[in-house]
């Protein structure tokens, strides 16, 4: 159905910069786990900013220069996102932050195993399974640089629908069609990072949920292509249709016929599945684009109608090259 996901114009785009995503709160629903233990419902106190976020608050986000320094960031960065209402900039940061971190860890080989040894047990599980995710969606895309793209895309980068909007699509789909809101959660990430990514694939898939037109006649009900809700529920009817109830991998492929795609989306959702608060972490992933030049951060406020040569735009602004 939706063929190279938008996240297919190059390389899986993690999102949404600048603005802070919004705890997803659920009208009611509380996103801890059940057996979320003390240490990890601590609010890390008002006013308190782990030295680890500073740069990402401030708008100047670096990767991480070393495995230690890796483990320090997703440590400050889960921190925050397992607490108690933290503040919506810190939030922010501290998903941009993890973000950097695991981008970092996936991409140089040796630096997983010391990452995990300075972690906690709830941090090691969260790493491997974001590495190994990262690693997936970057297996179905170009390594050589020729095939590296050397103009960034002419998308519009926007805001997400409201975290709260979207956990209420997720589980409707969830309680109508039988379709893990995890699952439903985990594709929108990769698609087009909750809805961020305004643009068309190379495929022709349109919308958050990046369905071709033709099997959106099939499983939009009518809907609005373009709307988070309508989009969701139609995600959850073409999952359902294709077995998810039976068999949820193959369910996947049928969304998109990549076995490292399957692998990924599911990585993603058995985060959320084990520890719901990291929805909020995910909400506050930035886009980002492969090019010859290195992964360019695109925040919210890009629009461009034509693609942009990278070197010029990455003069202009230095600082969304970390």
């Amino acid at each position: 159905m939706t063929r190279a996901p938008l996240l297919a114009a190059l390389l899986l785009a993690v999102t949404a910069c600048g603005g802070a995503a919004r705890p997803p709160a659920s009208d009611g629903e509380d996103l801890r786990p059940a057996d979320a233990v003390a240490s990890e419902r601590a609010d890390p106190g008002a006013g308190v900013v782990p030295p680890e976020l500073e740069a990402a608050l401030a708008g100047t986000p670096h990767r991480p220069a070393s495995a230690e320094e890796a483990a320090a960031m997703v440590a400050a960065a889960q921190g925050v996102i397992r607490s108690v209402d933290p503040a919506p900039d810190l939030l922010a940061a501290a998903g941009h932050t993890a973000q950097l971190a695991i981008r970092e860890t996936a991409v140089r080989r040796t630096w997983l195993p010391r990452v995990l040894d300075d972690l906690r047990p709830a941090d090691r599980r969260w790493v491997r399974a974001n590495v190994a995710a990262r690693r997936e969606f970057r297996s179905m895309h170009p390594t050589a640089d020729r095939d590296l793209a050397d103009e960034l895309p002419a998308w519009r980068i926007v805001p997400p629908a409201p975290a709260r909007t979207l956990l209420r699509s997720y589980r409707e789909a969830e309680r109508r069609f039988g379709v893990d809101w995890e699952y439903l959660a985990a594709i929108n990430l990769v698609e087009t990072q909750f809805g961020r990514i305004r643009g068309t694939s190379v495929a022709g898939a349109q919308g958050p949920m990046q369905f071709i037109p033709t099997t959106w006649d099939i499983y939009g009900a009518g809907g609005d292509i373009d709307d988070a809700h309508d989009a969701i529920l139609a995600a959850g009817r073409l999952l359902r249709a294709n077995g998810f109830a039976r068999d949820k991998g193959a369910a996947l492929w049928r969304y998109n016929n990549s076995w490292a795609y399957v692998r990924g989306v599911t990585q993603h959702a058995e985060v959320m599945r084990r520890d719901p608060r990291q929805l909020q972490g995910y909400l506050a992933w930035q886009v980002y684009y492969l090019t010859r030049a290195g992964s360019v951060w695109l925040p919210e406020g890009y629009a461009h109608r034509r693609p942009v040569p990278v070197r010029a735009y990455v003069a202009a602004h230095p600082e969304r090259l970390p």
